[in-house]
């Protein structure tokens, strides 16, 4: 009876110990009433101080208990921390509400951004809310809803996001203890994600991005829209992997935090490589620019008209070297002269330029998500090749040979006549510029003229002319029988 007793004692005993632990050292402790402290980091890149941190308590089918507790970052490392809070569940969702440090521009961005976690607290030192942690959140409880456990659900939401990515990992930490700070291929995964989430956007179009991904893969873990997979692979193909690591590299130095900014750009490259979706942010090359048709539009070789100057007598023919570009694109084009006299420029707009070197020049994109051009003035018989070189390539992406011809000229011509007769010695004058006089015949012409507007105006001493002055334009025509009358003043 004695040896009873103390077995019963003993397993009594043995039963408290192990009630008391807290789940391998993690910061939450999940033993009902027991004060615990849960602490992490919000990451898009770091959110900033004054962040607002929320964290639930959730039953064990994800619907909330009704009690939670309020905290908020208080430094710009986006580290957060809640103590003295006690749970009578292991399940959580942490809520973060503020702005954040945007890796893409290495700046604050202009508005706040919400992010969830759903975290079973069990053994976890942290619990972090990233980008991963918040699309993987409609999901998870979906499946919990279908009756999935939340380990189960855990695991397959997170590898469906993955997948997105076109990342295959058998074994992947759970979302809400990844870094973007820390090296390792999970924490790399984590940036890559948010870097190409990111984009170009602002913070109401990221949130709007992650929403509509979010509803879009809440019952089949499957994007099955096109358009939002194009938006992803447009602006991975397009940000700035090397600004991104510096930009974050700086920001952690200036927080004096030390940070290892883990391989993002291998999992960027490897989802620019393997995906399926379509990139639609093209640099587009216009049929006019503002001034005059564009010498890039078209993939064809071009034999074009030399330029026809401004003049009174017209606003000129000119040429445009334009492009629009789409935010994150960058184009820079070589002009190569092959014969002849080089080119002019002016009423430059986007563009930088270097000095003309006796061989060519190079014109670079200044800002994206703008407009280039410039104006270009073409001498006749020359010819130059033009090379194209969009988003820091280093071989063209193509070539195009121009050649350049006489533009044609027309001519204006008619005659004077005095009652019934031809009337010589009469000026004749072309708005101004031109001036000859009528022969015996009283014929009178101009050669050599472009399309434009003319004025001619008859004049001689003793005489008036009907009409007075001829208004005629040329467009791609000569001009003839422009007729005049005289009368004599004298009696």
């Amino acid at each position: 009876m004695k040896m009873k007793i103390l077995s019963t004692l003993l397993a009594l005993s043995l039963f408290l110990i192990s009630g008391c632990g807290g789940g391998g050292g993690g910061s939450a402790n999940t033993n009902p009433g027991n004060p615990s402290t849960v602490s992490g980091f919000v990451q898009k890149g770091p959110f900033i101080n004054g962040t607002s941190i929320t964290i639930y308590e959730l039953q064990e089918n994800l619907l909330p208990s009704g009690k939670s507790f309020d905290s908020q970052i208080n430094d710009n490392s986006g580290k957060f921390s809640l103590n003295n809070v006690s749970f009578s569940s292991k399940y959580v969702k942490l809520k973060a509400d503020g702005f954040y440090f945007n890796e893409i521009l290495g700046d604050t961005s202009a508005s706040q951004l919400i992010l969830y976690a759903l975290s079973d607290m069990t053994g976890k030192d942290a619990i972090n809310v990233n980008l991963l942690s918040h699309l993987e959140k409609d999901r998870l409880e979906y499946l919990v809803e279908q009756g999935k456990t939340f380990t189960e659900a855990k695991k397959q939401a997170q590898k469906e996001i993955l997948n997105i990515f076109s990342i295959s990992k058998d074994t992947m930490g759970d979302s809400e203890t990844l870094d973007i700070s820390s090296d390792g291929d999970d924490n790399a995964i984590l940036l890559a994600i948010s870097v190409i989430l990111q984009g170009y956007r602002t913070t109401s179009e990221l949130s709007e991005l992650l929403a509509n991904i979010a509803t879009d893969i809440r019952t089949d873990g499957v994007l099955d829209s096109s358009s939002l997979g194009t938006q992803l692979i447009n602006d991975a193909k397009l940000i700035n992997l090397s600004n991104i690591r510096t930009n974050l590299a700086n920001r952690y130095n200036e927080l004096g935090l030390a940070a290892t900014i883990p391989n993002f750009e291998k999992y960027i490259n490897n989802f620019i490589t393997n995906t399926n979706y379509v990139f639609t942010k093209n640099i587009q090359y216009p049929q006019n620019g503002p001034n005059g048709p564009n010498i890039l539009f078209g993939m064809e070789d071009l034999t074009i008209l030399a330029t026809v100057p401004a003049s009174i007598f017209g606003p000129g023919s000119y040429y445009d070297l334009a492009a629009d570009l789409p935010l994150g694109t960058s184009l820079r084009i070589i002009m190569r002269l092959d014969s002849g006299s080089p080119w002019g420029l002016n009423v430059i707009s986007n563009w930088d330029y270097s000095l003309w070197n006796s061989v060519g020049q190079i014109f670079t994109s200044i800002e994206s998500g703008k407009s280039c051009s410039l104006r270009l003035d073409l001498f006749q018989d020359s010819s130059f090749t033009v090379e194209y070189y969009e988003n820091n390539s280093v071989t063209p992406i193509r070539t195009k040979r121009i050649t350049v011809i006489p533009a044609p000229t027309y001519n204006i011509s008619g005659t004077v006549t005095g009652g019934s007769s031809a009337l010589s010695g009469v000026t004749v004058t072309l708005t101004g510029a031109f001036i000859t006089t009528t022969d015996s015949n009283g014929f009178y012409s101009f050669t050599g003229l472009h399309n434009g507007t003319y004025t001619i105006t008859p004049e001689k001493t003793n005489y008036s002319f009907a009409p007075p002055s001829l208004t005629v334009e040329i467009s791609g025509g000569d001009k003839i029988a422009q007729y005049f009358t005289a009368t004599s003043s004298l009696p």
